[in-house]
């Protein structure tokens, strides 16, 4: 067993040795706090600042609750364990847990090298456990997959759902198998050579189960939020709340050994502070890092375009490791759906999907025709490509279409291949949604469980009200989030991996990923070496150079029914090395042809279909190349 990091942890109950507990709780509205074990009930002493201590006896799997002023037991704001469901007591739970790795020699794969793969993990196995989900991390670390990141198991009320209503952000929830559990597989994910990344909800609290407001200011009217009043992060009693925050994170980095975290819709982190939360977070983390021995990410979700969420904290950035980049996504679901609706009406296609290759933000400073304003700012130079995860399919872009349908069922297969190689391709990190690896084609459904009636009406209707603006669905029948067939429906159909569909499919993911780790200019982030040589709505010719002298490669792309043939104003004589066409992806197995003239390279592209091209004499034997 290694020993417990010590980390800035003030909040929640510590278990310790000798058969006792040391309760704490932030409780600034109250008067008096007792600790409620069954019919007993202890006092806590005031301290100051409004918490409340005590050294009690107890041990692991204890129940205990609080009440304030006398009143109704409450579970801890800050508990690691909710068996019985967000409104019951609290159970105590050991934090040292049985770990096979040893922290401090474990080494996660760095961010900008990585390949994520994101699971729920309710649906990513008919069990919907940790662990059965350990089962399936052998194929994942076998694909190129080197971060696995975890939907929200922070617990919620209700069994089902995707995590970001949770309430009781110390406790994992229940139905995946609790606290002892999640460490387990986050144990079994370290010895296949997989790091974890924890997807984690600080900017509200679900709608059902949070008792946060009766012990403290944790809200505040000052802003508001899309889900209502905001986390208190700059009002009185704040200074608390943010320190509940940096506490959470580092419990989970320290305490379970994650390796990074995904910071969910950081935009709505409404904060006036001199000292942004996502400042504070990031440089104690950092210093988390120092302690431990290895380097812990932060990867944000944000809609702003905001240079200075990735920018280092000493010229004035938040210090993040890395952001989600949905303009990528966005770019490239227009080239291969052509749908216009929405927030897609703002994207061109490939154009765009050129931006955000060399740019990073498409909405660097451009205006947005459906915010009907200038959105974000250009990034600095220096900002690495390996700042930005981009995917083609996430549980957003999928779970929030009306069906939840997946691209596979949306875009025939020739042009799945050519989205997955522009992804893959690309200078950014690339990020799979569960199923992917083998053209899962079941949906991935919005689903709540929610057991108030006039909350499950709410959501209900909220779901059809969302897709107004998308007149695709418009008259579409919205499936019910509430109805346990709308989960079902959701869980993935792995019997599709072995068949012939599948095996290809995998087999080109597989193919696309060794060649992001052996080809040197398809292994750098650096912006500076990527450049457009040919862009139009239907075709793309981009080089990516290598560094240190390494050869450079281009990226050749037809997105039309026919074969076309592409001008590249490049010199000298290149080969084909690579193409999405080929027979062993499902492909029509029809070649890429490369010629050279007075105007530079003639390459022939098969409809739908993405080529990578090397200078000659730059082709890897067959034996090195992933097609071979």
């Amino acid at each position: 067993m290694s020993a417990p990091v010590v980390h800035p942890l003030r909040h929640g109950p510590i278990v310790h040795g000798d058969g006792t507990v040391a309760f704490r709780v932030w409780a600034p509205r109250a008067a008096t706090v007792e600790v409620v074990r069954g019919p007993d009930r202890v006092g806590l002493d005031p301290t100051g600042d409004g918490w409340f201590v005590a050294r009690l006896d107890g041990r692991a799997g204890d129940r205990y609750a609080f009440s304030l002023d006398g009143g109704d037991p409450r579970p801890d704001p800050a508990s690691l364990h909710q068996p019985e469901g967000v409104h019951a007591p609290s159970a105590l739970v050991d934090r040292d847990f049985d770990w096979s790795d040893d922290e401090r020699r474990w080494q996660p794969m760095p961010l900008a090298s990585a390949v994520i793969y994101e699971l729920h993990v309710g649906t990513f196995t008919d069990p919907g456990t940790f662990e059965a989900a350990s089962a399936h991390l052998a194929d994942l670390a076998a694909l190129g997959v080197t971060h696995v990141e975890v939907m929200p198991v922070a617990a919620f009320n209700g069994p089902r759902g995707w995590g970001y209503d949770g309430v009781c952000w110390y406790a994992v929830h229940e139905a995946y198998g609790g606290p002892t559990a999640f460490a387990t597989f986050v144990d079994a994910c370290h010895r296949h050579g997989l790091a974890v990344i924890l997807d984690v909800v600080y900017n509200h609290f679900g709608p059902s189960g949070s008792y946060h407001a009766e012990f403290g200011p944790y809200l505040t009217d000052r802003h508001t939020t899309p889900w209502g009043p905001a986390i208190n992060l700059d009002d009185e009693g704040a200074d608390e709340v943010r320190a509940f925050i940096v506490d959470n994170a580092c419990m989970w980095l320290a305490d379970f050994h994650v390796d990074g975290l995904r910071l969910d819709a950081v935009h709505a982190l409404v904060d006036g502070s001199a000292v942004h939360i996502l400042e504070r977070l990031s440089a104690t983390v950092g210093r988390l890092a120092e302690q431990v021995g290895r380097p812990l990410a932060l990867i944000a979700e944000s809609e702003r375009q905001d240079p200075r969420t990735v920018a280092p904290r000493v010229v004035g950035g938040r210090g993040l490791t890395a952001q989600w980049l949905d303009d990528l996504h966005h770019s490239l679901h227009v080239a291969v759906t052509h749908e216009r609706d929405g927030y897609y009406a703002d994207y061109t296609g490939l154009p765009d999907l050129a931006t955000a290759w060399t740019d990073g933000f498409v909405f660097g400073g451009r205006r947005s025709r459906v915010r009907d304003r200038t959105v974000g700012a250009p990034l600095p130079d220096h900002v690495s490509s390996r700042h930005f995860v981009a995917c083609i399919q996430n549980h957003d872009q999928i779970g929030n279409r009306a069906v939840g349908d997946r691209l596979t069922t949306i875009a025939d297969p020739q042009r799945v291949r050519f989205a997955i190689a522009l992804l893959c391709l690309s200078p950014t990190v690339p990020m799979l949604f569960m199923g992917e690896e083998y053209g899962e084609t079941r949906p991935f459904r919005f689903f709540t469980s929610h057991p108030e009636d006039w909350l499950a009406k709410a959501v209900r209707r909220g779901r059809r009200e969302e897709f107004a603006a998308f007149a695709d669905f418009a008259g579409m029948q919205v499936p019910d989030p509430q109805a346990v067939e709308t989960f079902d429906a959701s869980i993935l159909e792995r019997s599709a991996a072995a068949a012939p569909d599948g095996e290809a499919r995998r087999r080109l993911w597989t193919d696309l990923l060794a060649l992001r780790r052996t080809v040197p200019a398809l292994a750098t982030g650096d912006r500076r070496l990527v450049r457009p040589l040919h862009v139009t709505s239907t075709h793309l010719a981009i080089e990516r150079d290598g560094p240190d002298a390494a050869p450079p490669v281009i990226v050749v792309a037809g997105a039309d029914g026919r074969r076309t043939t592409i001008t590249v104003p490049v010199d000298g004589a290149w080969n084909a090395m690579w193409s999405s066409a080929a027979a062993g992806y499902g492909g029509s197995g029809s070649p890429v042809e490369v010629d050279t003239d007075s105007h530079g390279v003639m390459c022939t592209v098969p409809s739908w279909t993405v080529a990578l091209l090397t200078p000659a004499g730059a082709l890897p034997s067959r034996r090195d190349r992933p097609d071979a």
